[in-house]
């Protein structure tokens, strides 16, 4: 009995069922036709992703929740296939809007830093079902979008960010904390459990006003130096078994016992 006492307290003491127990992404309730099958509390900025994968179609339906700096500011979240910097980042940018209107996205191919500007640019993933929504709690903007990824994707480093305020109908620059600068993880869209990774430790801040968007697009912006990287730490369950199953078989175990 003291055996199965012990594992059970050790497994309800575990990373992965800290995260299970204060996970808050499964509370959001999104409008009718909205409906994700995994969702992540992003360790930064008080964000979460909710996202569908299907790997047959090799589309990725996503909700990107979080809440400006300020009042009027915007929110933003990415993915970054080409490596680990901000540069190549594809971005989704939902800026506030004024009074009872909703949020305006736009999307950007983020290349550099220097201010990004009003008018959409094509991302290299297809980006369609584009909308935004200010019902969240919080004060929180909901950006949607469905992205086609490229085939053979399993893994893709992702950004997010929040900004205080947008001149013009452009995002301006974001502060350079160290939680906007931590502000990156890596999505596991494809396995026996997909999660988001925990992000590494910040990496320097740029010098620069902000990133550069190539291209042009039609309107349907962003953050700067967001620039995710890879992490050791996954949110993965190991060997294929979930935490619920877990900390479920280790109370079924310990109930037998007694």
């Amino acid at each position: 009995m003291a055996h199965h006492l012990a594992l059970l307290l050790l497994l309800l003491a575990s990373p992965a069922a800290t995260r299970l127990a204060s996970a808050a992404c499964g509370s959001e309730k999104f409008p009718a036709g909205r409906a994700y099958a995994s969702c992540e509390d992003l360790p930064k900025l008080g964000a979460s992703i909710h996202w569908t994968y299907d790997a047959s179609k090799t589309s990725l339906s996503v909700a990107f929740v979080a809440a400006p700096a300020a009042a009027g500011g915007w929110v933003a979240w990415g993915l970054n296939p080409t490596g680990e910097g901000m540069a190549g980042t594809q971005a989704l940018v939902a800026l506030a809007g004024s009074g009872s209107a909703a949020p305006t996205v736009r999307t950007y191919n983020i290349t550099g830093y220097v201010p990004l500007g009003k008018a959409s640019t094509p991302l290299d993933f297809p980006a369609t079902d584009l909308a935004a929504d200010a019902a969240g709690s919080g004060g929180k903007i909901r950006v949607y979008g469905k992205l086609q990824l490229r085939k053979g994707m399993k893994a893709v480093n992702q950004v997010w960010q929040v900004g205080a305020s947008s001149t013009g109908g452009a995002p301006d620059k974001h502060a350079f904390q160290a939680d906007n600068l931590s502000a990156k993880s890596k999505l596991v869209l494809a396995g026996k459990a997909a999660a988001a990774e925990a992000p590494s430790p910040a990496s320097p801040a740029p010098e620069a006003g902000g990133p550069s968007a190539s291209g042009a697009g039609s309107d349907s912006g962003a953050a700067s130096s967001m620039s995710p990287s890879k992490s050791p730490n996954a949110a993965v369950p190991a060997a294929g078994v979930s935490a619920p199953a877990l900390l479920v078989l280790a109370l079924v175990g310990f109930l037998v016992t007694v």
